[in-house]
């Protein structure tokens, strides 16, 4: 039976979004397909996203960056740790690689840890890499004092057999291995009328997720005024009691459905939301990232794709987001993108078994 290894950063939510649709999409279409997950994303995702049999390994090859939250990169302790991980590289890439014999891939689908990609090229393992960013030009973006660590990176990622370019993407202008394909996102369903009779809602009544797409970004919710005819769905672990919020775990659905369900989303500039919110139909308030390099690209395309405005970081302490609510609420709504990318990745992909 083919085997298909595949290696997911656990940096925010939007790698596993991308990855899942396309390894359900090949486990269909590949009889027998074995499939071995190795990634440190948690459960709760990784069980809604994926459809097929895996076996998971909870283990990371990459770290992405330092975070304090979910918008702000930790510049220098990203940094140090960039060195600490490339410190004893040969020997990390030898250590793997002998990992990687002994699962016996026949295939490594990487998104997007260069280290999997690295151990594949000496294991010789025929290996994939696939995403709408790398850490290569993320980490020299922040921390390019380090000509070494950039140039391992960067050919880590060259040494794939390919490198399948989600779009909307990053440019990427130092990859020999660059495959553009088209979007990738998981569509949710909408089970608005299942919300409307779980949470009692006026039928006026709109709804927004607070989501930030996996990273740890504590709003202060409880101190927001009430916006009349909003009801605001925010994580659990918040812990706020309003009669105006509810707790996403509450609702009972998958994320995807939830923020299909919704009337507008809150969150930062991330392939999978905005991806999904657009494939959805659904309006998308963002707070932006600024020095983060993905996000004029994804802000770019959202723009043309979906409807989406800016929202200030100081309206996410107060919540005088009323407004900026209605001006989004005012604007027409596209043609919902077709997330073409996960037949155009399962293509190229069962043709390498």
């Amino acid at each position: 039976m083919p085997h298909l290894l595949v290696d997911i950063s656990a940096h925010g939510f939007g790698h596993v979004s991308q990855a899942a649709p396309v390894v359900n999409e090949l486990a269909r279409r590949v009889p027998g397909l074995r499939v071995t997950l190795r990634t440190t994303a948690p459960n709760f995702l990784l069980q809604q996203r994926f459809h097929c049999d895996l076996r998971h390994i909870h283990i990371a090859f990459d770290f992405g960056m330092q975070m304090a939250n979910a918008v702000d990169v930790q510049v220098e302790e990203s940094a140090v740790a960039y060195r600490e991980f490339h410190a004893d590289w040969d020997e990390k890439v030898e250590r793997e690689a002998h990992a990687m014999r002994a699962l016996k891939p026949d295939l490594l689908l990487a998104n997007v840890p260069y280290l999997s990609l690295a151990a594949a090229r000496v294991a010789g393992v025929r290996a994939v890499g696939m995403c709408s960013l790398n850490w290569a030009d993320i980490y020299h973006h922040y921390c390019a004092a380090s000509r070494t660590i950039h140039a391992q990176m960067l050919e880590a990622y060259n040494s794939a057999e390919c490198f399948l370019k989600v779009q909307p993407a990053m440019p990427m202008p130092d990859f020999t291995n660059a495959r553009n394909i088209n979007l990738i996102a998981q569509a949710g369903c909408n089970q608005r009328p299942q919300l409307v009779a779980k949470l009692r809602l006026d039928e006026a009544e709109k709804l927004v997720l607070v989501a930030m797409g996996g990273m740890k970004f504590r709003l202060p919710v409880e101190r927001w005024p009430h916006l009349p005819g909003v009801r605001w769905i925010i994580p659990q672990a918040w812990q706020v009691q309003r009669n105006d919020m509810a707790a996403l775990e509450s609702l009972g659905l998958p994320f995807g459905d939830v923020l299909a369900s919704c009337d507008a989303v809150l969150t930062k500039p991330g392939y999978g939301t905005f991806a999904e919110a657009a494939c959805d139909g659904v309006p998308v308030l963002y707070v932006a990232r600024r020095d983060w390099p993905e996000e004029p690209y994804l802000v770019q395309w959202l723009s043309k794709h979906g409807v989406c405005l800016e929202v200030q970081r100081d309206a996410l302490y107060t919540g005088n987001l009323g407004d900026a609510l209605n001006q989004l609420w005012a604007i027409p709504k596209p043609t919902a993108p077709v997330p073409s990318g996960i037949n155009e990745a399962a293509d190229y992909l069962a043709a390498l078994f």
